[in-house]
């Protein structure tokens, strides 16, 4: 998995005046937890924008004044209205310590049910992964080319490879629709089929 660079200064204030100052400033109040104590710092907002805007996973390498930690980005806190970055938190991983993240889900292979005219509806953006920190994926590779009409890929039926999926296992990642015009015609195709094997 990647890592993106991120570098931190260490806040002495933690008061709400000084985390709207350091917005205002293009920076963003930060926590890291996980390890002997919780750092409070804040790092320019533009560094973010690789971990954020993304359909991968990234491990985070923090630089706080010449202190270094490996982290995972646990939670980031948006404005309601504006959008801007108020609060991120991370929390520190270790070599040999499993780790839960979200895990973006990739979908490729063409659907033979989206070919003929279905809807592809996709139910899960991301999976919830626990394993080591070198065996988490960037991303989970969904198939679609054997889902067909009315059918669903479940999370039980997703390769685990050295690491763990903790959603529901009866849970659907990705289902086709058949859409409204096409459905009568489906009945009356099945219909005539089971007629004729009669």
């Amino acid at each position: 998995m990647k890592t993106v660079e991120v570098i931190g200064y260490k806040r002495a204030n933690l008061g709400k005046s000084d985390s709207k100052k350091l917005r205002a400033e293009g920076n963003v109040p930060c926590v890291i937890y996980g390890g002997d104590e919780q750092i409070h710092f804040y790092a320019p907002m533009i560094l973010f924008r690789e971990l954020v805007y993304t359909d991968e996973a990234h491990f985070v390498h923090l630089n706080i004044e010449g202190d270094e930690y490996q982290a995972i980005l646990q939670d980031i806190q948006f404005h309601p209205v504006s959008e801007v970055m108020l609060h991120v938190d991370f929390l520190q991983i270790f070599e040999g310590k499993t780790i839960k993240m979200d895990i973006p889900v990739h979908f490729e292979g063409e659907s033979p049910g989206v070919a003929k005219g279905g809807t592809l509806i996709k139910k899960r953006r991301h999976l919830r992964i626990q394993s080591l920190p070198k065996n988490m994926p960037e991303h989970i590779t969904v198939d679609l080319s054997g889902l067909d009409f009315g059918k669903a890929i479940k999370v039980q039926e997703i390769p685990e490879d050295n690491f763990e999926i903790l959603d529901t296992k009866i849970a659907s990642v990705a289902v086709v629709e058949i859409p409204r015009a096409l459905r009568g015609k489906q009945t009356t195709e099945t219909e005539e089929a089971e007629e004729e094997t009669e």
